[in-house]
């Protein structure tokens, strides 16, 4: 039996880790696409906003996207909830708040890490040094990562940090995925053509997949393979259909979960019939669109069965069938 504000404390707690580390592989694959950017093509930081989901925010505030802005928005700024800082804090704050439910490291490591990045974020406004300071956090989270899956019982908890991490890390590689959209290449050209190549590799590399890709699908980082790949590979686990494998494995034996699960399945019909030929053509960015929206039903739909009850009339205890199904 679980309450089920420990179940969305959890959800929100992994989610919070999973944005930190993502946002620190996004903000990666555009330092070195910026580093790479032959002299006639240009990075759009108003479509990278965009991308990020947090254009309207950013403007709220400053003036001009301009890379400094940008950089110190999505590393700490305090009026951004989904900055880097913003995320740990509010992932070690839940982590705090439930220690019982958690192995009683996990708050040590979660606070180790806040630690980190409230020291070395700010060096990482530096172009020079940031890479080295996001490489940080991620291996931290990762730590994590492992911590909990290397010593916590698949009881409820785990289910709701997994669903948690599944969603958070669809939406964020689908942004990553998007961060092409961004770059402005001379048309027609061979810079244009020999930086199309480099621009996919950089966006492989930002989700530690590149490797992944070289062994099972090509030594050459072509635009439909990687958008195939990052779509459709369901032995990586940063892939789209892999993450929504996990969060239709794990919904299926949650109760009351029939709209939930109805909701993933239409995402992964829409995945299924998805032409990445086409894509890496054109309209990649509006079909990124729609998986977003997909992804935000799926939450909403998790949070009106699971996390407010009272609208449902369910009981506090959410998650009582799935340890009998384990």
């Amino acid at each position: 039996m679980m309450l089920s504000r420990v179940a969305e404390k959890l959800y929100w707690m992994t989610r919070f880790m999973e944005r930190a580390e993502d946002t620190s592989r996004l903000i990666n694959a555009v330092t070195l696409m910026t580093l790479d950017l032959p002299g006639e093509a240009n990075f759009g930081w108003n479509t990278l906003l965009k991308v990020a989901g947090l254009d309207q925010l950013f403007f709220a505030h400053y003036p001009e996207a301009n890379e400094m802005a940008v950089m110190h928005f999505l590393l700490q700024d305090e009026h951004n909830p989904s900055s880097i800082m913003a995320c740990i804090a509010n992932a070690r704050e839940n982590t705090r708040t439930f220690r019982e439910v958690l192995p009683g490291e996990s708050w040590e490591w979660v606070n180790e890490l806040y630690l980190y990045a409230r020291k070395e974020l700010p060096g990482a406004l530096d172009r020079r040094q940031r890479y080295e300071v996001l490489q940080g956090i991620i291996r931290r989270r990762q730590s994590i990562v492992g911590l909990l899956s290397g010593t916590m019982s698949r009881d409820d908890a785990f289910q709701f940090l997994l669903l948690g991490r599944n969603i958070e890390r669809a939406d964020m590689t689908s942004r990553i995925l998007d961060v092409s959209h961004a770059v402005i290449l001379p048309a027609d050209t061979p810079a244009g053509a020999q930086y199309g190549s480099l621009l996919w590799m950089n966006i492989l590399k930002a989700l530690s997949a590149y490797q992944m890709y070289r062994r099972h699908i090509s030594v050459h980082a072509d635009s439909a393979k990687v958008v195939d790949f990052l779509l459709h590979d369901r032995r990586f686990p940063r892939t789209l259909v892999h993450c929504l494998d996990e969060i239709a494995g794990i919904v299926q034996v949650l109760p009351h979960s029939t709209a939930v699960l109805a909701s993933v399945h239409s995402l992964q019909s829409m995945l299924d019939m998805a032409d990445c030929d086409a894509l890496a053509t054109a309209g990649l960015h509006e079909f990124i669109d729609r998986i977003q929206l997909g992804l935000m039903e799926i939450d909403t739909e998790l949070r009106e069965r699971y996390f407010r009850l009272q609208d449902v009339h369910l009981s506090d205890s959410v998650v009582a069938g799935v340890d009998a199904a384990e």
